[in-house]
């Protein structure tokens, strides 16, 4: 299972918190699906598909950012996955370089409030996470308002090949976690 976060509403599309989200939806059209309005339970957009003869699930919540673990939660539930193993949460991260991207297994929340509600859900922090780098907020700009800003113009290409990249290592993910944190790992900003 592979959960992009995000905030929803077209007034954050495009927004740094949606990263996770944008990545998802390229993993879901290179496999020839669409996220749709999943069963009410689950308060998610999911796409269901088969990768190398192996049930994959992708989705969204359908919740606010700082909301994500009810939904997670009940994802996990609903499809019988185990969150240890079979779960890879992507997201946004100011910590991380801009462009850059990182596999991680468990770890803290560094203040972003969707992993908090996650781990607060399932009760342990030891799921697999794709963190894609946004780079830190400028100046003194407070962080959860520079999450919540557009990517500019000129950031916006480099961030199309990032999700590129991401949706690749994601991909990866579901049949080699090693390959996967490889990939992550060689990417480097333009």
């Amino acid at each position: 299972m592979i959960v992009g976060l995000r905030n929803p509403g077209p007034e954050y599309s495009g927004t740094r918190h949606n990263l996770g989200f944008e990545i998802v939806e390229v993993v879901a059209e290179r496999l020839g699906e669409r996220l749709k309005r999943g069963p009410s339970r689950v308060r998610c957009e999911i796409a269901e598909t088969r990768l190398d003869g192996d049930k994959l699930v992708l989705a969204a919540p359908l919740s606010y950012m700082n909301e994500s673990g009810g939904p997670v939660r009940a994802l996990v539930q609903y499809f019988g996955v185990d969150s240890r193993s079979d779960l890879l949460v992507v997201h946004d991260d100011i910590d991380l370089p801009f462009g850059r991207l990182r596999v991680q297994v468990g770890g803290g929340t560094a203040g972003h409030n969707g992993l908090r509600s996650i781990e607060r859900a399932l009760g342990h922090r030891d799921f697999v996470r794709l963190k894609a780098g946004v780079g830190r907020p400028p100046g003194r700009m407070d962080p959860a308002d520079f999450v919540l800003r557009k990517f500019t113009a000129a950031e916006r290409a480099e961030i199309d090949l990032l999700v590129a990249d991401a949706a690749d290592a994601a991909l990866a993910w579901v049949t080699d976690i090693e390959a996967a944190t490889q990939m992550a790992g060689q990417r480097r900003p333009a």
